[in-house]
Formats: structure tokens, C-alpha cells, sequence
């Protein structure tokens, strides 16, 4: 097993994969390395003497610049090194040499069984959901869930009401998003049967949702206003014993990879994130998109550092454009707040090793996999362009996860090195990064890619592994916080309440 590695050729620091103590010597590319002091797991120590000021490079980059001189062999953290980036940039489209992956998967793996939505959507799961349009209803629609656990069976595979806090007391892009949030979780097809619960008052009700939804189908759907009825429980379970009548008829069939669409998230990171599980989930974006699957990458505040090697994979210069409004976009909202463009690492992603923004940026991004971007979505917006795509969402773990979900995705795959129990509206795959981790939360931990640096073990192997693994979930397999019933809504909130 390697128990250090250089990402790039041209690091000047390498990551330390095992805990090391001062005075041990590393043999690294032809030149022994004497510790200076103790190194921990994830950490970085310097190849070369740095003098103050110059550039630390790690994955080929810069993650930042030396406060100080640094000798050879020490460790290099948040206490020796600082960010190199400003707030103001301007970019340039350079198109990148390289051409999304031919698809090379066999016969058996370009395909899995899933539930036909007459939109022509594809839902990997079939259950029956009650979403409320205002917080005032959450306590109505946990009752009418908890009424009609016994309409699940062996084809309708869950019951579940989801909370929030918003629908009234909001102004402009705030209540827009909960109606766009709202209406993409409503018409989104792992849901056999919605029932949409109002209360009647509220600014976001339900003939005012009703135009956000589309031409949604009548059989799927029904709506609920607790004010104009008198029990509006028992109104509540009648009406979804009528959607159960419905979901039950609806079996999964044999449709193409293709209809795929696969959300990417990381959270509470670790030195060893960029190394393991977030290469590993852009090979699975690359195989997804090679078949004609679409993949969304979020958290715009943690691509800062690393944008320019989005912006110069996108397909063309008006999905550039678009990259760059994401990016200044989200710079401008801090702004519009007040608040520092670069608040980040968190103290969690430092203890595991994380030392700048740029170094987390660049770890990030490595699950975006090496594949063209094809679109840019706002906030909430749909999945229309198949390929890699990246969404405006922030970095905060349930709000991104839950814009994924919205956007589309029917399965998010959330990469830790620290480890979570949240889920969002979908089927949300834990990858750790370290083997530790999936050892000691076997519980929340759905695939190791830890295992990415044992010996013999290739990025190509664990990746397909892994594509199998979601193709599985695809199919129906539950992850772990699907067999602990956890499920999680947060709307993108971004201005005041009234």
C-alpha cells in the first residue's frame, strides 16, 4: 500500500497517506526526504526548501504561497501558507484539448430497470411523497405520512413527507427559488404520486405554484388545501390512497443508461478527498456522460481556485460565458452581504489536511472527471442538455444536495473524509475517501474509495466498480441512509424574511 504520493509531476509537496514522525526519511522521485517534524494522514510536507512567498503546487497548481521560508521536509499548512487569490478576475476562454470518452461499456452495463414517467423522465425509485408549499403544513404532512406507511409495498417503496420552513414571509429570488425548488421536487420522477399540501393564505400557494409545474400529470398528482377542508388529515390519506392506486400499476422496465441523470457533492473533505473519492466519482461522470448520461456538479463557492479549468473544458464559448456568470455571480452575493469571497476551508477540512481554498477547489473539481461541460444551470433549473453539467448552488452539504436533487438528479453520490448521516430527496451515495472512515461508519458509508490506494488497485478498475455499485442503486438497492428512513430538504435561502 503507497503511504505517500505526489499527484503531479510537478508538486513540490507530497500528501502523506500514512501518520509519520519527525526524522523518518522518504525515498521521493530519486532523492531522500528527511521529516522535520511529524506529518498526519492527509497532510502536505515540502519536497524542496520554499523560500517566503513562493508558490506551494500540489495536482500541478498552486494552492497558495509560503508566509514564510519553509525548509525541505516540513509540513505545510494553514499556519505557513495563505491563498493567492483576490476578488476581482477577469477570464479568457483557452478551449482545452480534450474530447468526452467514447462509450466502452458492454452490452449488460448500458442499461438498467427503471420507472417510465410519461414526461419521458426515468425515476429510480417509485414512492409516494407530500410536499408541503408552506412551513405552516409540515406537522399535517407528517401526519398523513405517518397514516399511510401501510400503502408501501413491493412497488411502492416509500412514504415520505418533506419539511421546510419557507412558502410565505419572502421576497424576490427567495420566494422565487422555494417555487422553483418546490415545483422541481414535485414533478421530479423518482415520485409515483405527489400529494401537494397547502395551507391557503400563504404567498406560495397552490394556484400560484400550479404555472412552476408545467403540464404536470393529473394521475401523478393531487393538491390539497387544509384550509378549505375539515379534516384535512382524513382528506389527506384518502387522497393518497388514490396516488398509491396508481404508483402501484407503474413496474420498472429496461431503459438505457442514457436516462441517467447523477448529482455530485462533496462535504467535510479531507487530504485525501482529491486523491480518492472525488477522482473516482468523475470517473463515474465520465463513464455516465460516455453513454449518453448526464452528471451535475455543484458548490460554485468551492470550484474558486480551480474555475479556469472548467471554463476552458466547456464545449464552446456560450457555455463559457455562462461559467463566468456562475462564478462572478456567486462572488457578487457575498459582496451584496458583506461577507469574505474566500471563507473557506472549513475546520474540519483543515484538520484533514485542507489548507486553502485553491487546494480544495482543485480537490473538487476532480469529480467533474475529465469530460467536456455542456451546460450551466440557475438555481433549480432542469437537467436539458445530456453531459456534464454545472449548477449554481452553494457549498452548504443539504442546500447543494437538495438543488441536485431538484435539478433532476435521481441519485447524488456525496464523497467524505470525515463522514455524514444527511440524505436529500434521492438516493444519496456516502463515498469516503479513507478506508478508516468506511470502517469505523459502516453505517453511513455506501462505497470505499479508500481502496483506490492499495497496491495493484487502478482509478479504471475502482471507477467501473463503483459505476456498477450506482447502476445497482439504479436498480433498486437501497444506500444506507435510505435503510435508515433519513431524508432532508433545504432551499437555497439568500435575502431577508419578512
Amino acid at each position: 500500500m503507497q503511504e505517500f504520493i505526489k499527484i503531479n509531476a510537478a508538486d513540490n509537496v507530497a500528501v502523506a497517506l500514512r501518520d509519520y514522525t519527525k526524522g523518518e526519511t522518504l525515498h521521493v522521485d530519486g532523492a531522500d526526504v528527511t521529516l522535520a517534524e511529524d506529518i498526519a494522514r492527509g497532510h502536505k510536507f515540502t519536497l524542496t526548501g520554499l523560500n517566503e512567498g513562493d508558490a506551494v503546487i500540489k495536482y500541478g497548481f498552486p494552492i497558495g504561497y509560503t508566509k514564510e521560508a519553509v525548509g525541505k521536509g516540513c509540513h505545510i499548512h494553514v499556519h505557513n501558507l495563505k491563498t493567492g487569490l483576490g476578488d476581482d478576475l477577469s477570464y479568457e476562454y483557452h478551449p482545452a484539448n480534450v474530447d468526452n470518452r467514447a462509450c466502452t461499456l458492454p452490452e449488460e452495463n448500458r442499461f438498467f430497470y427503471g420507472y417510465e414517467r410519461p414526461d419521458g423522465r426515468v425515476g429510480v425509485r417509485n414512492e409516494l411523497w407530500i410536499v408541503p408549499t408552506v412551513g405552516c403544513v409540515n406537522s399535517i404532512a407528517g401526519a398523513i405520512a405517518k397514516q399511510c406507511q401501510e400503502l408501501k409495498c413491493d412497488n411502492i417503496e416509500a412514504v415520505v413527507s418533506y419539511s421546510h420552513p419557507y412558502g410565505c414571509s419572502q421576497m424576490g429570488d427567495d420566494q422565487e427559488n422555494t417555487r422553483k425548488a418546490l415545483a422541481g421536487l414535485i414533478n421530479h420522477p423518482n415520485a409515483g404520486g405527489v400529494l401537494v399540501l397547502g395551507l391557503g393564505c400563504e404567498n406560495s400557494n397552490i394556484d400560484v405554484l400550479k404555472p412552476y409545474l408545467g403540464d404536470y400529470d393529473e394521475k401523478r398528482i393531487r393538491f390539497l388545501v387544509c384550509q378549505d377542508v375539515e379534516d384535512e388529515v382524513a382528506e389527506g390519506v384518502k387522497l393518497m390512497k388514490e396516488l398509491a392506486v396508481q404508483a402501484e400499476k407503474v413496474q420498472r422496465t429496461k431503459v438505457p443508461v442514457d436516462k441517467l441523470v447523477i448529482g455530485m457533492k462533496c462535504g467535510g473533505s479531507d487530504g485525501l478527498s482529491g486523491i480518492t473519492a472525488n477522482p473516482v466519482v468523475g470517473e463515474l461522470s465520465d463513464i455516465v456522460t460516455s453513454a449518453g448520461g448526464s452528471t451535475i456538479l455543484t458548490e460554485v463557492p468551492e470550484m474558486f481556485g480551480a474555475e479556469t479549468i472548467l471554463m476552458d473544458r466547456c464545449v464552446n464559448e456560450e457555455v463559457f460565458e455562462k461559467t463566468v456568470h456562475l462564478i462572478n455571480d456567486f462572488k457578487d452575493y457575498y459582496r451584496r452581504h458583506d461577507q469574505t469571497i474566500y471563507e473557506n476551508p472549513s475546520p474540519g477540512n483543515k484538520k484533514g489536511g485542507i489548507s486553502t481554498l485553491e487546494d480544495k477547489a482543485l480537490g473538487c473539481t476532480q469529480k467533474s472527471g475529465s469530460s467536456k461541460v455542456m451546460d450551466v444551470l440557475t438555481y433549480a433549473q432542469p437537467v436539458k442538455v445530456a453531459g456534464l453539467n454545472l449548477l449554481s448552488a452553494p457549498g452548504n452539504d443539504l442546500v447543494a444536495s437538495t438543488a441536485l436533487a431538484v435539478s433532476g438528479a435521481q441519485i447524488v453520490l456525496f464523497t467524505t473524509g470525515r463522514g455524514t448521516p444527511f440524505a436529500s430527496a434521492v438516493p444519496t451515495v456516502k463515498v469516503s475517501s479513507n478506508s478508516q472512515l468506511a470502517g469505523k461508519k459502516s453505517g453511513w458509508i455506501d462505497f470505499d474509495a479508500g481502496r483506490l490506494l492499495q497496491d495493484g488497485m487502478t482509478l479504471s478498475e475502482l471507477g467501473m466498480e463503483f459505476y456498477e455499485y450506482v447502476l445497482a442503486v439504479a436498480n433498486g438497492k437501497k444506500v444506507k441512509s435510505e435503510e435508515e428512513g433519513y431524508r432532508d430538504l433545504a432551499i437555497f435561502k439568500q435575502g431577508v424574511t419578512l
